[in-house]
């Protein structure tokens, strides 16, 4: 990992940002998912060193709650905009004009947004894992809210599952992940709407095992130019991993630049 390279959002939050390979090299701008971390999602998986491979410039950042960047407690600095806004700062920071867009589950359904609020920028993306409506819909946020407030254990399921992820990344703050949740639904602005679909390229890719795998084909057949990739015996947490997701996502990002 090199040094984060930290700029200073709107709202004055610090996002922690990197880069990889030549200036000149087509841009590939990758955004984690939900408890993850540019290291965690996009480096130990390989995806930035096989990016670089392929002929392209990586650009990641820690979305704000994760990572090296800041972690605030209040909701309201988790609206999907301000997310997605972001983003923008960061091509706008490194002077990027145009960039393809890699997600993954909370970084997908940012991409979501991303795609549509810069479309000139942004002309082919790979959106993994995203879920149709509000994103960590299934996560209990009264459990996690009584494991914080005196460790009485999770017992959901797939809340479990995400306490298990938000422990295995270094650095994560329970509390800042907490508000993610509640900023997400607070908003009720964020159900991904198939009438406002995106007109680019789209490589929609969730694994076989994953429960918004029906949701993500439906968002990719609402798409005009969507394509839709069933990763093979992967889940949701364990996608980001698969060597079938990666090679077909650098080869549909390689298409871009012969389109």
């Amino acid at each position: 990992m090199p040094d984060p390279q930290y700029l200073m959002v709107g709202d004055g939050y610090r996002i922690a940002t990197y880069s990889w390979g030549d200036d000149a090299d087509p841009t590939v701008v990758v955004v984690h998912g939900f408890a993850s971390s540019t290291k965690d999602n996009w480096v130990a998986t390989g995806w930035v060193r096989d990016l670089t491979a392929a002929g392209f410039r990586v650009l990641a950042l820690d979305q704000r709650g994760h990572g090296a960047s800041d972690k605030p407690h209040e909701a309201d600095a988790f609206d999907i905009r301000q997310l997605a806004g972001d983003v923008e700062t960061m091509l706008d920071t490194y002077l990027v004009d145009e960039a393809f867009y890699v997600g993954y589950s909370l970084g997908a359904r940012v991409g979501w947004e991303v795609v549509q609020d810069i479309a000139p920028r942004i002309p082919r993306a790979v959106l993994g894992g995203v879920p149709d409506g509000i994103p960590l819909a299934r996560l209990d946020i009264g459990q996690v809210r009584a494991l914080i407030a005196d460790g009485t254990p999770v017992t959901d399921p797939v809340t479990q599952n995400y306490i298990r992820l938000a422990d295995r990344v270094s650095g994560n703050d329970l509390r800042s992940l907490l508000a993610i949740a509640e900023g997400m639904r607070a908003s009720r602005t964020v159900d991904p709407d198939p009438a406002h679909a995106p007109q680019q390229p789209v490589l929609f890719a969730t694994g076989s095992l994953d429960a918004v795998i029906e949701g993500s084909k439906a968002l990719a057949a609402a798409c005009p130019q969507g394509r839709f990739l069933e990763i093979p015996a992967r889940h949701h947490f364990n996608a980001p991993g698969s060597r079938v997701f990666r090679a077909e996502a650098i080869a549909f990002l390689r298409d871009g630049l012969t389109a």
